[in-house]
């Protein structure tokens, strides 16, 4: 039996989040921008029920003005430019900060390396549109609950993977227990009636990470044992309890790939290839190409994923889809999607991608065994991704065509294309593994003699709480947190 300290959890205290003005908010009318049931709410009610015709201009398409559908868009990131990543992970923003020059990476501190910038706080009588709104504008991808303006305590938190809880309740492809679905459809009414839900409401169905705290003068030797254990984000606090940061998994791995120039103990580690390195998980939760939208998103609620490999028929990797991709979700007219292939959800990504960027991008999840560290620490970055999978060689399909296609390929409009059409889906290969952010900073740990814990303990707990599908609610008691020393 592991005996390792237990994960601390419990309220975390956060400075007062200073006025700002008041935020626009998802249109609460029948006619209005939220997803809404249109027939009484029932315990696992039929996508046909949500309304798909009336629909009204919302906030999610006047921050992004997203067209309907990748209608005649040809990608832009070329076969060429798919191998020349592959060939050279991305090493442009590397550089030696003079700061860091000269010191161990273990003696710099956390405060460091966070902003105050980064904590966004709402109220827990806050609704859920609210808290949406501050999601998409948070750049740490979490936001900090409290009970009131006037409070100084963080005791929960929200983001993609409770807005996607929340999406599978209001359209009814969440599975209650008995005692909740009263709950559960009042829920679905308020939304199918455009009433206001409160954040508090939906507390009992998020499934909620370890609220874990660091003082800001602890060194990285903690943050990173810590990190490298499964957990995904430290609120980094002041001397006096404030909240004054938020480090998460891919800041720290950003903070070793652009850093680590500055530290030769783990600059050696990049030429490393991942199969010597020994590293990586074999147990892999893949979704076909060809199923629905909804059953990824059910499938990562259901195993406390915040990602999935998306293959064809050959298990060639093809695409992936994470629960911030929840985001395109948060309109009436998004609803058809969730009934729409897997295929056509990454075409509609890519075509969004393209508009948000002045261009399209498509890029690459995965990697192989004989990648280097390098190699996938640099992707990681580059696509802002918390995993890589691991693929072998392009094997044939006894159902389907064999994946590679000779040349970069348009998506139809309103079509579900088959795998092999997107682009650089010719460039997978068979799913044979994934490695995570944790892994990365679990070798890092090791390295620098540190003792993490087993990522699989936090794998296997945060499964074991998503498929309990309610939670207690927060009013029962949390045990207070445990600063790491």
């Amino acid at each position: 039996m592991d005996s390792s300290p237990s994960v601390p959890e419990g309220p975390v205290k956060g400075n007062r989040d200073p006025a700002s003005p008041k935020q626009p908010t998802f249109d609460s009318s029948p006619t209005g921008g939220s997803i809404h049931v249109a027939a009484a709410p029932q315990r696992t009610p039929s996508l046909s029920n949500i309304s798909k015709s009336a629909h009204r201009q919302s906030f999610a398409e006047n921050l992004r003005n997203v067209p309907q559908s990748p209608r005649h868009r040809h990608p832009s990131f070329t076969q060429a430019a798919v191998q020349e990543l592959l060939n050279h992970p991305p090493s442009g923003q590397r550089h030696a900060n003079s700061k860091f020059a000269g010191r161990e990476w273990g003696e710099i501190t956390v405060g460091e390396l966070v902003s105050p910038d980064d904590v966004k706080w709402i109220d827990m009588d806050s609704s859920v549109e609210e808290a949406t709104m501050a999601l998409l504008k948070s750049k740490t991808n979490v936001v900090l609950l409290r009970e009131g303006d006037s409070d100084h305590t963080a005791i929960a938190t929200f983001d993609y993977s409770d807005l996607n809880a929340y999406l599978l309740v209001v359209v009814g492809l969440s599975k209650p227990e008995p005692q909740h679905i009263q709950l559960y459809n009042e829920i679905m009414l308020k939304a199918r009636e455009g009433n206001k839900i409160l954040l508090r409401q939906i507390q009992p169905f998020c499934k909620h990470e370890p609220l874990v705290g660091v003082p800001s003068n602890d060194n990285l030797f903690q943050a990173v044992e810590i990190l490298g254990g499964g957990i995904h984000r430290l609120l980094v606090t002041s001397s006096l309890g404030d909240v004054i940061g938020i480090m998460s998994q891919l800041r720290m791995v950003d903070f070793f790939w652009n850093e680590g120039v500055n530290f030769p103990s783990v600059d050696r580690l990049y030429p490393i290839l991942l199969r010597d390195l020994g590293i990586g998980v074999q147990q892999i939760i893949s979704v076909n190409s060809d199923a629905s939208l909804s059953n990824a998103l059910t499938l990562m609620n259901d195993e406390g994923l915040t990602s999935v490999a998306v293959v064809d028929n050959g298990q060639n990797v093809v695409g992936n889809i994470s629960t911030k991709d929840v985001r395109h979700l948060t309109t009436t007219s998004s609803a058809p999607l969730l009934s729409e292939s897997c295929m056509h959800f990454l075409s509609v990504i890519l075509n969004e991608r393209g508009v948000e960027k002045g261009r399209d991008a498509f890029p690459v999840f995965y990697v192989t065994p004989l990648s280097t560290l390098a190699h996938v620490v640099g992707k990681l970055t580059a696509t802002r991704s918390h995993r890589m999978w691991i693929v072998e060689p392009i094997s044939p399909s006894p159902s389907a065509p064999v994946t590679p296609m000779p040349g970069p390929q348009s998506v139809v409009s309103g079509s579900s294309a088959p795998a092999a059409a997107m682009p650089g889906a010719h460039l997978s290969g068979k799913l044979s593994g994934v490695i995570s952010l944790t892994d990365i900073l679990n070798t890092f740990a090791k390295f620098a003699g540190l003792h993490p814990t087993d990522p699989g303990e936090q794998r296997a707990r945060r499964r074991r709480s998503s498929s309990s599908s309610i939670r207690p609610s927060l009013d029962s008691s949390r045990p207070s947190i445990d600063f790491r020393r």
